[in-house]
This record gives structure tokens, sequence and C-alpha cells, in this order.
């Protein structure tokens, strides 16, 4: 399978749902909060199930056109799972910013993948 493949099948899902936000740029996490702020509106993708059984989670950036920037790979130790957090509207700027700040905790880590637009 080609990557843009990869890509066309994650942006028709993103444009296919309702993009939630529950935790809004500034907010906390609800069970960790003394933990950082969050530095990008983060939600989920509306009737979507990642591997917690919940929809998939997004981070949103800047931009408003509901476009695929990337992904973050995620795995947390605590959880014992892994996940992918789509990276909607985002910067390049804000896709590091999103990748560094899951990347603080000790039992959790990200990896980022951005869409090559060329």
């Amino acid at each position: 399978m080609a990557n843009s493949d990869f890509w066309n099948c994650l942006q028709q899902l993103v444009s296919n749902s309702k993009i939630v936000i529950d935790r809004p740029k500034g907010s906390h996490h609800p069970n960790f909060p003394d933990a950082p702020a969050y530095p990008l509106d983060y939600g989920f993708l509306d009737g979507t199930f990642s591997m917690d059984g919940e929809g998939i989670d997004c981070f949103k950036g800047s931009f408003n056109n509901n476009a695929v920037t990337g992904v973050l790979c995620t795995v947390d130790i605590m959880k014992k799972d892994s996940e992918i957090k789509i990276l909607i509207d985002c910067t390049k700027n804000e896709m590091n910013i999103a990748c560094e700040y899951l990347n603080k905790p000790d039992f959790f880590k990200a990896i980022l993948i951005k869409k090559n637009n060329g």
C-alpha cells in the first residue's frame, strides 16, 4: 500500500466524522490535574473506536479545513496499550508541540509521523 493510500483513508475518516473537542487548549487532563495543560485543542472523532474503546483521539491545530497533517503513535506503559492520535489542521510547529507534550511523562511516549504534502 502506498503512503498516499494511508493518508487518503485517514482523511476520509476525519472528513466523515464529527470532531469533538472535550479538552480545550489550556485545560488539564481529568485524571492528571497536575499534568501540564493541553497545548492545543484535544478531543476525538465521534463514532470511531480506538484501542481503549473510545473514539480515535486527535489534536486540532490553528488551520480550519479539517485536513490531516500527521499522526502521533503512542505507547502508554501504565495502561499497557498503544494508539494513534490524529493531528488535524496543525502547523509543523503545532505538531512538534503536541509530540513534546505527550513525551513529558516517563510512562507515556510518542513518535511523530508528518504527512508529506509533496
